[in-house]
């Protein structure tokens, strides 16, 4: 699986389905392996943040500078484990987690205001002001039960998006 110049046996697609929590079949697992060998140009069996950047749906998602700190150097394995939060078969917990990571840009286990108001500013860039965005963000804290000096955790993000029938999914084409 290293080379992507080689086929994937069976027993490599049974351990990356394992590996994903069977979050996309065997047919999929396929699909989704000839996309990462289009995708690793040098054949390294490694993608770079370059190489993701050139799928035009990654490069112009608002988020695509925050997901390539959690993409880049991804070898097979890891990146079917990255797609899986999108799933139609991913759990609640495992999109809420995938979810929780994208705030936690330094990885501390914490997201802050700040680091809220980060990611609405990358998914309203212009449209909206810094003062309306504060506002929309304290409103929504305040409805949750949190205020703007709040630490949350991965619990807060369960708690919050739990009920809330998050729906992220992308479909893989199977050949």
């Amino acid at each position: 699986m290293g080379n992507t110049s080689s086929m994937l046996t069976q027993y490599d697609i049974e351990e990356v389905q394992q590996h994903c929590n069977n979050a996309f079949s065997q047919q999929e697992i396929v699909s989704l392996y000839q996309r990462f060998c289009q995708l690793d140009r040098n054949g390294g069996g490694f993608i770079s943040a370059d190489e993701f950047l050139s799928v035009p749906e990654f490069a112009v998602n608002p988020l695509s500078q925050r997901l390539l700190r959690m993409l880049d150097g991804l070898n097979f394995k890891e990146f079917v484990a990255f797609l899986s939060a999108f799933s139609p078969r991913a759990t609640l917990q495992h999109k809420i987690e995938f979810i929780f990571k994208v705030y936690d840009s330094d990885g501390n286990g914490r997201v802050t205001f700040n680091d809220m108001l980060d990611v609405l500013h990358d998914l309203t860039g212009q449209f909206i002001s810094e003062q309306q965005r504060e506002q929309v963000l304290t409103h929504v804290l305040e409805e949750a039960g949190y205020t703007k000096e709040s630490l949350l955790v991965m619990a807060d993000f369960v708690k919050i998006l739990g009920s809330s029938g998050l729906k992220m999914e992308v479909e893989v084409p199977v050949d």
